[in-house]
């Protein structure tokens, strides 16, 4: 059990520093705007994002939150990792620096979400 609350929240810190905290800090600056043209998608689509992934890294490291919601949570951030992946895929072929980052991403979700679930076995919904 002990090993397994480590492993939630160093997975789900992770997640949350990554998608809530790095974006909310550097969703302005020229170098994400600049990204987010590269890849062909408007500007109000990178503030939109920005406004959804911390809201969702919120929501998944705030133990009250109902799990229901953190569900909704976990699902819109493999969207995301998903999205990310693909779309760096399609403008710039396959390059291992801009598929990688996502793939590790949904790696460390899949991690967050699994003992998330363990954790709270014995709690249904």
């Amino acid at each position: 059990m002990k090993k397994t609350k480590i492993l939630f929240w160093v997975s789900t810190t992770l997640i949350f520093l990554l998608e809530g905290v790095m974006p909310a800090l550097t969703s302005q600056t020229e170098m994400a705007k600049e990204g987010i043209r590269h890849l062909g998608y408007p500007a109000y689509f990178g503030v939109m994002l920005t406004v959804f992934k911390v809201l969702g890294a919120i929501t998944l490291i705030v133990p009250q939150i109902p799990k229901r919601v953190k569900e909704w949570a976990y699902a819109g951030f493999a969207i995301d990792f998903i999205a990310a992946f693909v779309s760096h895929w399609a403008i710039d072929g396959f390059v291992i620096g801009n598929q990688l980052f996502p793939i590790v991403a949904m790696a460390i979700l899949i991690v967050s979400y699994i003992t998330h679930h363990k954790l709270n076995a014995e709690k249904p919904f």
